[in-house]
């Protein structure tokens, strides 16, 4: 008997998340950056410089950016690591690492990407002093299996850093709920062309653990000292663990 997850609010077999997806990002990718600064009104760029932080990294230290896309964590990560340091932008989806692999190669700036599945890194265990994972996890079919993974390359003392939608505060639950399901769509379709990808969107942060659960699923994969920190009212949390 097959599996079934969830695809939103629809209930899919879990063979098929992967590639349903897969259609969603193929489809946003080369809108995905204006359509990130109009749905947040520019926070995102905020909130990933406060994981940036958050992480601790420093100089000369390799940092994995795991569902990396358009780079903008990798772009952060590498102007801390500096030039004795390594960052490495991984991405399941080809369209959405083509645009971040485009934007660093404008830039001037050569760093290892590689297509991969969460699930399933190509790295050796112990390897990277930071991963992280920003707005994709809720994306992935098997999170536990992705959190383990994580942990997986992580050398000794090393962290997980997971930045992600999460529950709002409740005195801002309904405006919040208004503008992700009739604003966003709408949005979605005026620039990108495609309201049902940002309707998958905003149901997929619903379905999404909440800042308890999440830490709990951190600590379930093996991390230690697991900690978050909300932003703008719970919009979204940045989730902190350690591999002692």
């Amino acid at each position: 008997m097959s599996k079934t997850t969830h695809f939103g609010f629809e209930t899919v077999d879990e063979k098929d998340k992967a590639k349903r997806v897969a259609g969603v990002f193929t489809s946003v990718a080369s809108k995905y950056d204006i359509m990130n600064d109009l749905m947040s009104v520019g926070l995102h760029r905020i909130w990933k410089r406060v994981a940036i932080s958050i992480s601790g990294v420093r100089s000369g230290q390799r940092v994995l950016d795991v569902a990396g896309g358009s780079a903008d964590l990798s772009r952060l990560f590498l102007k801390e690591v500096g030039p004795s340091g390594q960052v490495v932008l991984t991405d399941i989806n080809n369209a959405m690492l083509r645009v971040g692999r485009d934007r660093l190669l404008d830039d001037g700036i050569a760093t290892p990407v590689t297509q991969c599945d969460a699930e399933r890194l190509p790295f050796p265990d112990n390897y990277f002093d930071c991963v992280s994972i920003a707005f994709g996890l809720r994306n992935v079919t098997h999170k536990d299996a992705a959190l383990r993974e994580m942990r997986r390359v992580l050398k000794p003392g090393g962290r997980v850093i997971v930045l992600e939608f999460s529950r709002v505060a409740k005195p801002l639950e309904k405006a919040y709920d208004f503008y992700s399901f009739k604003l966003l769509p709408k949005i979605g379709q005026l620039v990108a062309n495609d309201a049902d990808s940002y309707r998958y969107l905003a149901e997929s942060i619903r379905m999404h653990p909440g800042q308890e659960e999440l830490k709990q699923m951190m600590l379930d994969a093996g991390l230690e000292r697991v900690e978050y920190f909300n932003m703008t009212g719970g919009v979204v949390a940045v989730h902190r663990g350690y591999k002692l």
